[in-house]
């Protein structure tokens, strides 16, 4: 009996192309991936928790411990909630409209800006939403009153909470409206209209709806959109505040790598391959090459053995 496993090679694939895709591609494709693949886990988890009878519970935890609080005091406990909100959607929509936005403006911005610039912006433009919305929630009256608790332990305090990447969005979206005002851009039933419109119809609507039940959201919408604007005047007189705080991340991150421990490697004294030697060599590489792009050729390249690919991955780089 023939059997060809098409299901596992067309998996792999995926895989294979995924990953080479989040490896090789642009911050700005490793700023979608990062968020979507955030919203699928924790779409995955949800579904479990609510086959095991849990459900209820798992977003409201969940905001708890990704969530920016309101609460100063819930910060301090718990800092890292200041930069993992700004990667968190729970709703469907909001994660499409905010990567719709992040790819087209993202893309723009790569035209005139470092990759290492819009992760800055990207990162940054959150920060000072998430802080613009502390401030204000314990500053204005408005907002003094008691929050409704959505947690499941009443141990906790009523406060409020913040998820979703829209104030790194804006911050992206006003850094280019800042940058080219007079470019235009084609809006359906609309026409061509100038970033600068955009831009103060955007923050006007955000203004606007502070009033509404998601005021949080709107106040971290305009604290990106302030960084974004604070950024290209930065840029005007040739200052850079986006680049550092990729540094600092950087940095962290290199003090977790594992060091490479020191090896010592005995190699006989051999004399090195003289030019006809090397020329067989090639050649015997390029024959086994040239192999493996005709099978591709005739089959596919679902069709390649795992060291058929690695061959030929190698071959490129």
């Amino acid at each position: 009996m023939y059997y060809n496993n098409y299901g596992g090679n067309f998996s792999e694939g995926i895989r294979e192309g995924i990953k080479n895709s989040f490896r090789k591609g642009s911050s700005l494709t490793r700023l979608i991936y990062i968020n979507c693949g955030i919203f699928l886990a924790l779409k995955l988890i949800y579904i479990m928790m609510l086959l095991l009878g849990k459900g209820e519970e798992f977003y409201p935890t969940l905001l708890e411990w990704i969530g920016v609080p309101a609460d100063p005091e819930y910060l301090l406990s718990r800092p890292w909630t200041i930069f993992t909100y700004m990667f968190t959607q729970f709703d469907f929509l909001h994660l499409l409209f905010n990567m719709l936005w992040l790819y087209w403006f993202g893309s723009f911005f790569l035209n005139y800006f470092t990759e290492r610039k819009l992760t800055g912006v990207y990162l940054l433009g959150g920060l000072f939403g998430g802080l613009l919305y502390i401030a204000a929630y314990n500053i204005f009256p408005y907002f003094s009153e008691p929050q409704i608790s959505p947690f499941p332990r009443p141990a906790l305090r009523l406060t409020s909470w913040a998820i979703g990447s829209s104030a790194s969005v804006m911050a992206i979206v006003f850094a280019v409206c800042t940058y080219l005002p007079q470019h235009k851009v084609y809006i359906f039933l609309l026409g061509p209209v100038k970033l600068v419109y955009l831009a103060l119809f955007t923050a006007l609507i955000d203004i606007m709806s502070i009033s509404s039940g998601n005021a949080g959201g709107h106040i971290a919408h305009l604290g990106g959109a302030l960084f974004g604007w604070f950024f290209i005047v930065g840029v005007r007189r040739n200052r850079d505040f986006a680049s550092g705080i990729v540094n600092f991340f950087e940095g962290i991150g290199r003090l977790f790598q594992r060091k490479k421990k020191m090896r010592v490697r005995y190699k006989k004294h051999v004399s090195e391959m003289n030019d006809r030697e090397y020329n067989a060599h090639k050649k015997n590489e390029q024959e086994r090459i040239n192999e493996i792009l005709d099978k591709i050729s005739r089959s596919g390249y679902e069709s390649l053995t795992r060291e058929e690919k690695a061959i030929l991955f190698k071959a490129k780089n």
